[in-house]
């Protein structure tokens, strides 16, 4: 009998093509939930004893909590600019001494110079996505669409602005407003709802919007559950006024502030339920963290730093370290993590994960968490700068962090005050920052002082954005 070599090596290919080459693996979806200030201790897993958060609470015990991630800044517009771009602020100009943050009347936002996360992900055909608060400039030319996102919907900056001339004359001014609860109604604040470039609602109505920002996502998952995606869901609560919707209302023991904080965590569960129901929550990371610490000048309004001190706007402990959780089922593995990261560190982190190479072109404040999440190597972070408004304040370095300069609280009283030699503490030992060990560590400062210097050498200031105001 004669034998065909032809069909022999048919078999082979079709044998080496089906069974030998491995599927293209599907990048992962990228989903970043970023609450607005939220106290380090407002999580039932953090050490909350009345807000139950029960997704967040899975979510960590399934994934890892991060018990030192910090945000770029300790107050709105300069922390957002730092997660999306990987960058200290000061370098992209979204830090100011003269206006903290923008405001419906300031003239510019984020450059287009600046290179964000989604623009990143673009370059590997990622869909994006903003849903929620904005914060990077209201007009046009600022909106998320023009910095790397397919789709936005969401109020383009904070949610207690916009409140009417009329009102503040009444009440005597912007604080006698929001500080008294009685005030917390739509039409007092009348911030814009932007769907892609185009307002759709003027009052946007808050007392829904928790829910909708969370439908928002789950629907864009389910539209686009066969592409990568990346997701950025800025909540624009629990930053004041303090809304919630009818069915949240009066569930939690911790009153309004806890409704809000609760029902973030179910439209969590939510999102979370629906990569399950279309077979993603295997190959999806989702981050949940906040812009900075909680706004302790608003009393039972305001959330709680926990065993930290200080809170928004501060650089003390409580103004930047956040309650953090990452999850990503069957490919990180799950524990407590205790080393030092950032929101920066986001920029990077999903620029290795994608495949797309950093651009070279500019200074990045970013470090690549992969190795630790994925490998359970060491963190590449070994050092944070803190910064207030265009000044460096503060600096950690590994588990020592120095004052150089402190200043009280946003909103409350407290004067700057400059320290020489600085304030030293060992976090590790005393995150509550109450023990100064400065005499017992010189080696230490002497070490940090090195750090700053090189630092300081290579910084390159951006033109300020947030100066410039309405008839300025």
């Amino acid at each position: 009998m004669r034998f065909d070599i032809s069909f022999l090596f048919l078999g082979l290919v079709l044998f080496f093509s089906c069974e030998s080459v491995p599927e293209k693996t599907k990048p992962l979806n990228l989903i970043v939930i970023f609450a607005d200030d939220l106290g380090y201790g407002d999580l039932s897993s953090f050490g909350h004893p009345t807000i139950q958060t029960p997704n967040l609470d899975q979510m960590a015990a399934e994934g890892q909590k991060w018990t030192n991630f910090y945000a770029g800044a300790s107050v709105c517009t300069p922390s957002r600019a730092a997660l999306l771009t990987g960058r200290l602020p000061i370098r992209s100009g979204m830090s100011s001494d003269k206006h903290r943050v923008l405001f419906p009347d300031s003239h510019n936002g984020l450059p287009s110079k600046e290179i964000t996360i989604a623009e990143q992900l673009k370059k590997v055909n990622y869909i994006t996505a903003c849903i929620g608060k904005w914060h990077l400039g209201h007009k046009e030319e600022y909106l998320p669409l023009q910095h790397g996102f397919d789709y936005y919907f969401g109020i383009p900056y904070s949610n207690d602005m916009d409140i009417p001339e009329s009102l503040l004359q009444e009440k005597g001014g912007y604080w006698e407003v929001v500080t008294d609860p009685k005030n917390n109604l739509i039409e007092n604040f009348q911030v814009p709802l932007i769907q892609n470039n185009t307002e759709i609602e003027r009052p946007a109505n808050q007392n829904n919007i928790t829910k909708r920002y969370a439908d928002q996502t789950v629907e864009f998952i389910k539209t686009n559950k066969d592409k990568p995606f990346f997701i950025y869901l800025a909540h624009n609560l629990p930053h004041i006024p303090l809304f919630a919707s009818k069915e949240a209302l009066g569930k939690s023991s911790r009153g309004l502030y806890g409704d809000v904080i609760q029902e973030i965590d179910q439209g969590i569960g939510e999102i979370i339920q629906a990569l399950k129901d279309e077979g993603l929550d295997q190959n999806t990371l989702v981050v949940f963290t906040s812009d900075n610490g909680p706004w302790t000048a608003f009393n039972e309004q305001g959330g709680s730093a926990g065993l930290l001190k200080g809170g928004k706007g501060t650089t003390w402990e409580g103004g930047m370290r956040e309650p953090t959780v990452f999850w990503a089922p069957g490919k990180i593995t799950p524990g407590i993590v205790d080393q030092i990261g950032s929101t920066m560190d986001l920029f990077h982190t999903f620029t290795k994960m994608a495949g797309v190479p950093l651009p070279e072109d500019r200074i990045f404040d970013s470090f690549d968490l992969s190795p630790l999440l994925f490998e359970g190597k060491k963190a590449e972070r070994n050092h944070l700068f803190y910064y207030r408004e265009n000044e460096l304040y503060a600096l950690r370095m590994g588990d020592f962090k120095a004052h150089f300069i402190t200043k009280g609280e946003y909103g409350l009283y407290g004067g700057k005050e400059i320290h020489n030699p600085p304030l030293l503490y060992n976090l590790n030992h005393d995150p509550a920052e109450q023990y100064n060990v400065a005499n017992q560590f010189p080696d230490v400062l002497t070490a940090m002082e090195k750090l700053i210097t090189g630092h300081q050498e290579k910084m390159r200031v951006g033109e300020d954005q947030l100066k410039s105001r309405g008839s300025d």
